[in-house]
């Protein structure tokens, strides 16, 4: 049986515990969301969120994270925010800017890829 993502019933409630805090550059950022999952043909999703207190260059909300699926040769689908380039998403072979609304809704983008990639959601 596959992953089957469901964010409402084990994401969600972690998002609001701080779990780590460390320092990221010179800014203190609080880890909110890390998980690891590895698929049976081997693939993998990893999620890591931080918050920090003032935004990263070229995004403007206090978060800071990056989000993968995919293996040691490709990555098949990626959302990160990695200065300067900000808010983007990695799919196909093709990056393209991506308009960060949320944690819930990068949440859910991100798992939608995944499931759009994968045949056994």
């Amino acid at each position: 049986m596959g992953f089957v993502p469901q964010p409402t019933l084990w994401l969600f409630p972690a998002l609001t515990t701080a779990i780590a805090v460390a320092t990221i550059g010179r800014m203190t950022a609080t880890l909110i969301h890390r998980k690891r999952h590895t698929f049976a043909d081997g693939k993998v999703m990893e999620i890591v969120i931080w918050e920090v207190p003032e935004p990263v260059a070229g995004s403007t909300h206090c978060y800071k994270y990056r989000l993968f699926y995919g293996d040691h040769q490709e990555r098949t689908v990626g959302y990160d925010n990695e200065r300067p380039k900000g808010d983007h998403r990695h799919y196909g072979g093709c990056e393209e800017a991506y308009l960060f609304t949320g944690v819930e809704q990068l949440l859910t983008d991100f798992y939608d890829d995944i499931a759009q990639r994968r045949n056994d959601l």
